[in-house]
């Protein structure tokens, strides 16, 4: 059996086992082990453990369970709906007022906790009733949240950045800088879409026949809006501080979200009261759960990969992409195809644990840097998280908002998806979106 025979058949055994529901770790683990079994030494075999220990043997993994905590922390008190009342309180007077608050409420929240489900559960719990009550469409409602919540994958923290930087060998510090201005800059995005929807729901419903409470006048006194902020900003404080450590290179990214954990619990031990035991406890077995699971996803990844380079699948795989003769950009174009349709079935991590092996030889051929990609990489994973069939946050939308019908959800994201890829057309045209800050690092 050649390698092309080997090869579509150890990809097609791992995307077999994945659409049929399987724990990631263990669709990548088994087939990893069936084919090390009968294609590859039984020498292999005995030295399994040598070879997950050493490649985990990284301090740089420690950055996982780490910025994990730091969300965990926060995730587990009021801080949401904290944020969620000081962005609608200082945002009331622009269109759509209350949407944008949730854009920027999520953008927020998804830095503390760089987790997008869990910034849709969080932001959507409270911001999905607020706005149907406010008279916003139900499209619009769970379509802004869903979306919203995606910017937890690119703005810093981000595990899927840090998974990408430790696979590609990247600076995670880099990657992190690299996707501030690309975050901010879409959310911004986000937000002003959201008012354009806003004005043109509010403009029909002025021309029907009964008023809708999107039409109905906030105020809040500069006071009001003041007595948000001793909540609110220690922990924008935090994240800044864990931004400019990073920048600055003050220390490892595992040295800086180490004083991001002991920080965040710190805060939500003094504004919170989280102190008594329960309330730890949950957040630590939270963190160790997570952790766990994420860690055996590496475990197992770095395992399947190294058959694949064993057998010759990833070299094999990347020169035929490479010598097929594509430009640089039709070359990308087909890459993103690939990830926005591994993306509608599969979750981020195991796609860029699985491919990225294969496809980064071209991207670096191709003359694109590697930084610039991670961050167009992680967009294209945010697309996935919001398209049908098996996008997560829609699922978690659902959950939340089960009145509402999956169609409208789907008719909400509509609008974002196809943000989201003519900003990835942005980038390729404008790379220094990404690069400004990174370069200045140099």
């Amino acid at each position: 059996m050649g390698v092309l025979e080997i090869g579509l058949l150890y990809l097609g055994a791992a995307l077999l086992l994945l659409f049929s529901g399987m724990p990631i770790a263990f669709a990548l683990g088994g087939v990893a082990l069936a084919f090390m079994f009968f294609f590859m030494p039984s020498s292999n075999l005995e030295n399994i453990a040598e070879t997950l220990y050493s490649e985990l043997n990284n301090f740089t993994l420690l950055t996982i369970p780490l910025f994990i905590l730091m969300g965990a922390a926060i995730g587990k008190t009021r801080a949401a709906a904290d944020l969620y009342e000081a962005a609608h309180r200082w945002l009331y007077k622009l269109p759509g007022s209350l949407g944008v608050a949730n854009v920027f409420g999520c953008s927020v929240f998804a830095a503390m906790c760089g987790s997008s489900p869990a910034t849709c559960a969080a932001m959507g719990g409270m911001g999905i009733p607020e706005m149907r009550k406010r008279g916003y469409s139900e499209e619009l409602a769970t379509g802004l949240i869903a979306a919203g919540g995606t910017l937890g994958i690119l703005i810093p923290p981000s595990l899927t950045l840090i998974i990408y930087g430790i696979i590609t060998e990247q600076s995670i510090g880099k990657l992190f800088i690299a996707g501030v201005i690309p975050g901010i800059l879409l959310a911004v995005i986000f937000a002003l879409w959201v008012m354009f929807a806003a004005w043109r729901e509010k403009q029909a419903a002025r021309a029907g026949r009964a008023a809708s409470e999107l039409l109905k006048a906030e105020f809040f006194t500069w006071r009001q809006r003041l007595e948000t902020l001793p909540r609110l900003l220690p922990f924008v404080v935090l994240i800044a501080v864990v931004m400019v450590a990073l920048y600055d290179g003050w220390g490892t990214p595992s040295e800086v979200a180490g004083v991001g954990a002991a920080g965040s619990l710190l805060l939500v031990t003094a504004i919170y009261g989280v102190w008594r035991w329960r309330d730890l406890k949950e957040i630590l077995l939270g963190t160790a759960r997570e952790s766990c699971m994420i860690m055996m996803i590496i475990a197992m990844a770095f395992l399947f990969t190294y058959v694949m380079s064993y057998l010759h699948i990833t070299q094999s795989m990347a020169q035929w992409l490479v010598g097929l003769g594509l430009s640089k950009w039709a070359y990308l174009f087909w890459v993103n195809v690939l990830l926005l349709v591994l993306g509608c079935f599969l979750p981020p991590v195991a796609i860029i644990l699985m491919v990225t092996p294969v496809i980064m030889p071209g991207i670096l051929a191709a003359g694109f840097d590697p930084i610039w990609f991670g961050i167009v990489l992680t967009i294209n994973m945010e697309m996935g998280l919001i398209t049908p069939p098996v996008g997560l946050n829609l699922f978690v939308i659902n959950g939340i908002a089960p009145d509402i019908g999956f169609r409208q959800i789907m008719r909400g994201v509509m609008p974002f998806i196809v943000i989201m890829g003519l900003y990835i057309v942005l980038l390729a045209l404008f790379p220094e979106i990404v690069m400004w800050l990174p370069d200045q690092s140099k």
